[in-house]
């Protein structure tokens, strides 16, 4: 382990949430939940005024519902999340080559890597200078941990929280670790958690005084060893540089099961092309292709089957998913459907293997696919989902409030606005209203 806290590791505060409070001037210090608003929706995110009411992430959303009753319940904007987290992950570039995300809100940076830490002293600086940046280009705050481990900095940056700084000295780390509880440390959920109280142990101290071998016995050699080494306050895991993308996928879930075979079927090639969509914009291609079905009693299979070579093809990879559903039981319903691709490649191998119905069948089944998938998206839109932007030609920009019985509510205000905007009621299928991108949320 260094001798200096130069392991950054920045978490963006309630990301998906602030977001939305920062576009939304009606919402700002409201209750805000982001997250699927179907039956089976879960949250994503909830802000820190939604926190108060017991609402957290991979929460049931009905549960959400019935602790916050008066919260803003949104649906995800996934697209301005990723182009936020890109302006955020730009600024940790500037600071050093070794920069590790995590997801679109969290990540590593080993200042030592770039140069510009050497020290506390100089860490810090470049901690509070990052946070600064990070609030200047995008209006929003994030919390950072300063230590001489990944671990330490993790929890650091999880002691600041909201808005803050808090940096480890290298030296202190026994000290600060040993009176948390257990689940502060990496790789200890809840039934881990459970299994070492039931031994008689809750804090790092005691695992600490457990020794190793007691800790062994009970979890394991790898697990026991590791956490022990990490109750030491050891951790000489390196800052390692963003990897490539291993896989491409995309999933689905319903509200309602899916029990007949056809519709699951039709499911399953619309996902291949929407998973194709997005391998060809990473400019990849693959190998396996993947397919995920959850069940109605949520046990969840999968299949995969290997070309010969990549591929980007929608025929290819829509005809492999069918003959992967083929070897699925779906007779009692489905809850959710996906599909994937690995084994990636940044080129293609044309023509792989040759279907029985020929290259003309193929491309017919593309211009047969295309028109359903156009609808799908356009009835999507015209459910007007809650949260998301709209255009108005009278009015201009706003964003969805709610919609029902052929009604869709808007507030007109953008991120830029000083006051809450006017709410207005229209008909879903107003001509003048229009689905639109989100706007930036600082004006430029």
């Amino acid at each position: 382990m260094r001798n200096a806290p130069t392991i950054l590791h920045l978490d963006m505060d309630a990301f998906y949430a602030s977001v939305e409070q920062a576009s939304k001037p009606s919402l700002r210090g409201k209750a805000v939940v982001v997250g699927g608003l179907g039956p089976r929706g879960v949250v994503a995110t909830a802000s820190y005024e939604a926190r108060v009411f017991g609402v957290h992430s991979a929460m049931p959303m009905a549960q959400a519902r019935r602790l916050a009753p008066n919260a803003a319940y949104l649906v995800p904007r996934f697209g301005l999340y990723r182009s936020i987290s890109e302006q955020v992950m730009a600024l940790l570039h500037e600071l050093s080559p070794l920069v590790e995300p995590l997801s679109l809100d969290e990540a590593f940076v080993d200042l030592e890597a770039g140069e510009v830490a050497w020290d506390a002293g100089s860490a810090r600086s470049v901690g509070e200078r990052l946070r600064a940046d990070i609030r200047g280009a995008t209006g929003l705050s994030g919390s950072v941990g300063l230590a001489a481990s990944k671990m330490l900095a993790k929890i650091g940056s999880e002691q600041a929280k909201p808005d803050g700084l808090v940096l480890i000295e290298p030296g202190t780390e026994r000290a600060m670790l040993g009176p948390m509880p257990v689940r502060t440390l990496p790789g200890v959920g809840p039934a881990t958690g459970d299994h070492l109280r039931r031994a008689g142990i809750a804090t790092v101290d005691e695992i600490a005084e457990a020794g190793e071998d007691e800790v062994v016995r009970l979890l394991g050699r790898a697990h026991g060893q590791a956490l022990y080494a990490m109750a030491l306050a050891r951790d000489e895991r390196p800052v390692v540089a963003e990897r490539e993308a291993k896989s491409v996928s995309v999933e689905d879930t319903y509200d309602v099961d899916i029990h007949d075979r056809l519709r699951v079927g039709m499911e399953v090639r619309r996902l291949a092309d929407r998973c194709v969509r997005r391998l060809r914009a990473a400019g990849l291609s693959g190998r396996t292709i993947v397919i995920k079905v959850r069940r109605y009693d949520f046990s969840t299979l999968t299949r995969s089957e290997t070309l010969r070579g990549p591929t980007d093809d929608p025929a290819v990879v829509r005809e492999a998913a069918a003959r992967l559903l083929d070897s699925v039981d779906t007779t009692g319903g489905v809850r959710l459907l996906g599909v994937g691709v690995s084994g990636l490649a940044d080129y293609t191998q044309e023509d792989l293997f040759a279907q029985a119905a020929g290259e003309a069948a193929e491309i017919l089944a593309e211009e047969e696919t295309a028109e359903p998938v156009a609808e799908q998206e356009a009835v999507s839109e015209r459910r007007w989902p809650a949260g998301h932007d709209v255009r108005h030609a009278g009015y201009g920009h706003g964003w969805v409030q709610g919609s029902g019985l052929g009604r869709v509510t808007v507030r007109f205000e953008t991120p830029w606005a000083v006051e809450p905007g006017r709410v207005r009621t229209f008909r879903v299928d107003d001509p003048e209203l229009e689905p639109v991108d989100p706007l930036p949320l600082v004006q430029g």
